[in-house]
C-alpha cells in the first residue's frame, strides 16, 4: 500500500478540501501518513492570497524531496490554478492540478506514476465539491460555498476559484448529520464568500439565512460558528437569528479592509463605513458579549497617511475584538496592480505594525470585559507545559490545568484573570475542576 502525506497552506476552506481529498485516498487503499514519514506521494494544497504563500510552496516542495527523494509531488489549490506552468518548473514537482481538476486526481494521475500539468481555464471550474475536515475531533470546517462573483481590486480568489456556487441546503444538512455522528462538538461554516450562499448552476436558489436556520436544528452538534462574512451580506435577519439561536455562537468575523470610504471605493468593495458601523452596532445591541474580528489591509495603492489614520481611528472607536492585519502586496492580474500611488514598503510595514498593536489592545480590552462572567468552554487537545486550552462560545481563549477528562468537553467556567500569555485563566465553576 502506498503512503500519502498532505500539507495545506492558507485558509480554512483549503483545510476542509484537503481533508476530503485525503478521505478519497483512504477509500482507495492508500495509507495517510505524516509529512516526515517518507511518503510515496505528497499532496500540497496551496494558497495565493499573499506573495509569501507562493514562496512557502517552493520551500515545502524542497523539504518534501529531502524527506522522500523518489516521492511523487502533486500541487493543487489556488496557486496551482493561477501559475500552473511556473509551478511545474519548480524542481521536484511532478504534477499540477487546477481548480477544475483537483478533486479528480485519480482520473488524471492514475496510480501516480505519470505527471503533468492539468489546469484548465477558471471558467471550467463550475462543479461544486462538498468538503469538510475531520482531522480535529474538537471542531470541523464545513464548506458551504465556493468561488466569488465580487471583483475586489486586490483579490485573486475569483481567478483561482471561479464563480460563486454552493451546495444545496439539503446536502449540507446531511453532511452536518454525518459530522454529528462523530466526536466533533463544533462546526465552523467556511467558504470564499459564505454570505453569497445559495447559487446553484448559475442561479440563486436558496439563502444563507435558511441554511443557518436549518443547521440550528441539527442534534448532536453543540456549536456552529460562522467564519468570515461580508458586511453587506451579514443581514439583520442573520444577526437577529444568531442572537436567539440554540447553537450558533456569538462570534462574527467581518472584513472591513479600510476605514476610508475613498479607499473602499478604489478597492471596489460593496459597502461604505456607515454600513459597517451599523452592522457592529446592531450586533452589540443584541449580543453585548459578542466577539467581532476584522480583516484590514494597509498600504493599498493611493492610501495617504490621512486615509490610514482614518482607518486607525475608525477601528479604535468601533466595539470590535481583534484585527487580522494584511500588508498589501501586488498580485498579478488584479486591478490594484495597475493603480498609481504605490505606498513605500517601509511605510506599509509601519502602518501594519500600528494596527497590530491596536489589535492587541482591542483583544485585551475585550477579554477584560468578560472577566467575572461564566461561559461555556470547549476544551481542546492543546496542551503546553501542563496547561490545556479551549475557547468560550464568544471566542475567548482560556487556560486551565491539564486534565485528560476535559478534552473535547464543553464545561461552564468563570473567567478569572488574564495570564502572561494573554490567555484567560478560569475559576472552578464545575465539580470536574476540583483536584
Amino acid at each position: 500500500m502506498k503512503k500519502v502525506a498532505f500539507y495545506t497552506l492558507g485558509c480554512k476552506l483549503n483545510y476542509s478540501e484537503t481533508s476530503s481529498i485525503s478521505r478519497m485516498f483512504e477509500e482507495k487503499g492508500y495509507v495517510k501518513v505524516d509529512f516526515t514519514d517518507q511518503p510515496d506521494i505528497f499532496i500540497i494544497n496551496t494558497c495565493s492570497v499573499t506573495e509569501n504563500a507562493d514562496k512557502k510552496c517552493k520551500k515545502i516542495v524542497k523539504e518534501a524531496k529531502k524527506i522522500s527523494p523518489s516521492g511523487f509531488v502533486t500541487i493543487i489549490g489556488c496557486y496551482a490554478q493561477l501559475k500552473p506552468k511556473e509551478i511545474s518548473e519548480i524542481p521536484g514537482v511532478d504534477a499540477v492540478l487546477g481548480a477544475a481538476e483537483k478533486f479528480r486526481l485519480f482520473d488524471y494521475l492514475d496510480d501516480f506514476t505519470k505527471g503533468g500539468v492539468f489546469a484548465s481555464e477558471i471558467k471550467e471550474a463550475k462543479t461544486y465539491n462538498a468538503s469538510y475536515s475531520i482531522a480535529d475531533r474538537t471542531r470541523t470546517f464545513l464548506k458551504v460555498q465556493d468561488g466569488c462573483n465580487y471583483g475586489c481590486a486586490f483579490c485573486t480568489i475569483p481567478l483561482a476559484r471561479g464563480k460563486s456556487r454552493s451546495d444545496s441546503i439539503t446536502n449540507i444538512l446531511n453532511q452536518a448529520k454525518e459530522i454529528a455522528n462523530t466526536e466533533v462538538k463544533e462546526v465552523v461554516l467556511t467558504g470564499v464568500n459564505i454570505g453569497d450562499f445559495g447559487i446553484q448552476e448559475g442561479k440563486r436558489k436558496e439563502k444563507f439565512i435558511d441554511l443557518v436556520k436549518g443547521l440550528d436544528q441539527i442534534e448532536g452538534i453543540d456549536r456552529f460558528r460562522i467564519s468570515s462574512i461580508e458586511p453587506n451580506l451579514l443581514t439583520n435577519d442573520v444577526i437577529e437569528f444568531v442572537a436567539k439561536s440554540k447553537r450558533f455562537v456569538p462570534h462574527f468575523h467581518i472584513p472591513l479592509q479600510s476605514g476610508s470610504d475613498n479607499i473602499l471605493k478604489k478597492m471596489n468593495r460593496r459597502y461604505l463605513t456607515d454600513l459597517y458601523k451599523s452592522r457592529i452596532e446592531k450586533i452589540k445591541s443584541l449580543m453585548p458579549t459578542c466577539c467581532i474580528g476584522v480583516d484590514v489591509i494597509v498600504g493599498f495603492p493611493g492610501e495617504s497617511e490621512e486615509e490610514f489614520l482614518n482607518t486607525y481611528n475608525f477601528l479604535n472607536e468601533l466595539d470590535v475584538s481583534y484585527l487580522h492585519v494584511f500588508t498589501y502586496s501586488e498580485r498579478p492580474n488584479t486591478k490594484a496592480v495597475e493603480m498609481e500611488g504605490a505606498v513605500d514598503l517601509g511605510e506599509r510595514n509601519r502602518r501594519s505594525k500600528m494596527l497590530r498593536g491596536l489589535s492587541e489592545k482591542k483583544r485585551r480590552y475585550f477579554y477584560e470585559q468578560q472577566l467575572g462572567n461564566t461561559f461555556q468552554v470547549l476544551f481542546e487537545e492543546d496542551v503546553e507545559d501542563g496547561i490545556m486550552h479551549g475557547f468560550t462560545e464568544n471566542y475567548v481563549r482560556v487556560a486551565a490545568k491539564y486534565d485528560p477528562i476535559l478534552i473535547n468537553e464543553v464545561k461552564n467556567v468563570m473567567l478569572k484573570e488574564i495570564n502572561s500569555n494573554g490567555h484567560v485563566e478560569v475559576e472552578e465553576a464545575e465539580e470536574i475542576f476540583t483536584h
